[in-house]
C-alpha cells in the first residue's frame, strides 16, 4: 500500500492529507526510503542529468528585529557578537565567487533595518551591472510588496522565504505573536507576483510539528508551486526558547525531499548545510535522496561563527575555494558533477 502511494506520487505529484500523512509515517522503513529514492534520483536525472547546481551563499548580516523561537539570531539574544558587511565586502565575495566558477550569489541575513531599500537596491544594481550573466537570490524576510519591487526592477532574480510551517497553529507556537503566518504567505504570493522565481521550505522536526503539520507544508507547496525548496532538520541553538527540545531527523529529511522530488520533478532542491551538521555524509545523502543543489560558502571566514542559526554549523573555518573543491569531490564520489552555471529550474 505505501509503495502504491510513492507510485502514485510519481504519476501524478500529488496525494491527499491523509496519504501524505500515512506515507510520511513509514520514513523510517528502510526498504520504503530505499524504493522512494530511487524514484527520486531517476526524476531528478530525467531532468537534471548528473548535475548540480552550487550557489555561492553570502551572509550579509546576524541582525535581526524578530524573535523567532528556534533562531539564534534573535534580537533578545545578547550574548551574540553581531556584525554586518558593507557594500565593499559583498562586492569582495562575489569577485571571488566568480573566479571560483559560482553563478549565483544568494544574500542572506536576518531582517535587519540597517539595509534600507535604498542601500539594497544599490547593492543588487552595482552586482547586476558586475556579473549580468549571473543571477541574484536575496534571503531577507518579510517586507512590503514595494520593497520586493524595487529590489526585482534593481536586478534580482530570486527570492527565498521559507514558509516554516503552513499551520497556522503550529506557527503561533515557534514565534511571538507579531509574527502570522498569514503575512508569510501573502509575502511569498507578493514575490510570485512581482516575477521572481521564488522558493520556500519549512524545518523537520520543530518543536510540536506532527505528520499532520507535514502533510500541510506539503499541500501548500503543490498550491504555491515555487521553483526552489529548502527544507533541513531542525537543530536546536543554546541561546533560544527551544535551546533543549530534541533536534529533527535526517532520515525524515531526507525522505521528504524524496516525496518533494516526486511532487515537483524539476524543482531546484538544496542538500543543506544542516543535513551535513548532523550527519557526516548529510549533504551527499540528500543529492541521494532527490536534492539537486549544494550552496557553499562565500562569506569572510572572519564572521561565518558569528552567523549561528543552530549550533555546531559545519564549513565556518573553509576558505571559499576550500569549501568548493570540497563539495565537488563529494558529489563526484557520488558519481555527481559540479557545474559553472546560474542553475535556473526547468519548470
Amino acid at each position: 500500500m505505501v509503495k502504491f502511494l510513492i507510485d502514485t506520487l510519481e504519476q501524478k505529484h500529488i496525494l491527499s492529507k491523509s496519504e501524505f500523512v500515512s506515507l510520511i509515517k513509514h520514513f523510517d522503513s528502510q526498504e520504503i526510503s530505499n524504493y522512494l529514492f530511487e524514484k527520486a534520483v531517476a526524476v531528478r536525472q530525467k531532468h537534471y542529468g548528473t548535475t548540480i547546481y552550487t550557489r555561492g551563499l553570502i551572509e550579509m548580516s546576524n541582525y535581526c528585529r524578530n524573535n523567532c523561537y528556534y533562531c539564534g539570531l534573535r534580537a533578545s539574544n545578547k550574548e551574540i557578537e553581531r556584525y554586518r558587511l558593507d557594500k565593499e565586502t559583498i562586492l569582495a565575495c562575489c569577485k571571488i565567487g566568480y573566479e571560483l566558477g559560482f553563478r549565483t550569489f544568494v544574500l542572506q541575513g536576518g531582517e535587519d533595518p540597517y539595509y534600507t531599500e535604498k542601500k539594497m537596491t544599490d547593492i543588487i544594481s552595482t552586482i547586476r551591472k558586475t556579473y549580468p550573466d549571473c543571477a541574484i537570490t536575496l534571503s531577507l524576510g518579510e517586507m512590503s510588496y514595494e520593497t520586493y519591487l524595487a529590489f526585482y526592477q534593481a536586478g534580482a532574480n530570486r527570492y527565498l522565504l521559507r514558509h516554516e510551517t503552513a499551520n497556522a497553529d503550529h506557527y503561533a507556537l515557534l514565534h511571538p505573536k507579531e509574527l502570522s503566518e498569514k503575512n508569510r504567505k501573502q509575502c511569498l504570493e507578493n514575490l510570485k507576483k512581482i516575477g521572481y522565481q521564488i522558493g520556500t521550505g519549512f524545518m523537520v522536526g520543530t518543536p510540536f510539528q506532527t505528520p499532520e503539520f507535514l502533510a500541510d507544508d506539503l499541500l501548500y507547496i503543490a498550491q504555491l508551486q515555487p521553483q526552489m525548496i529548502g527544507i533541513g532538520p531542525f537543530i536546536p541553538h543554546h541561546q533560544t526558547p527551544f535551546a533543549n527540545q530534541k533536534q529533527g531527523s535526517v532520515q525524515l529529511t531526507l525522505f521528504l525531499l524524496g516525496i518533494l522530488r516526486l511532487m515537483l520533478p524539476a524543482v531546484l532542491l538544496p542538500s543543506t548545510t544542516a543535513l551535513g551538521t548532523l550527519d557526516p555524509r548529510g549533504r551527499e545523502k540528500g543529492i541521494l535522496a532527490g536534492a539537486n543543489v549544494v550552496m557553499p560558502n562565500l562569506s569572510p571566514i572572519a564572521v561565518r561563527k558569528k552567523y549561528q542559526i543552530y549550533d555546531n554549523k559545519i564549513c565556518t573555518g573553509d576558505e571559499a575555494a576550500e569549501c568548493r573543491f570540497c563539495l565537488q569531490r563529494r558529489m563526484e564520489s557520488i558519481g555527481c558533477q559540479l557545474v559553472v552555471d546560474r542553475g535556473d529550474a526547468k519548470m
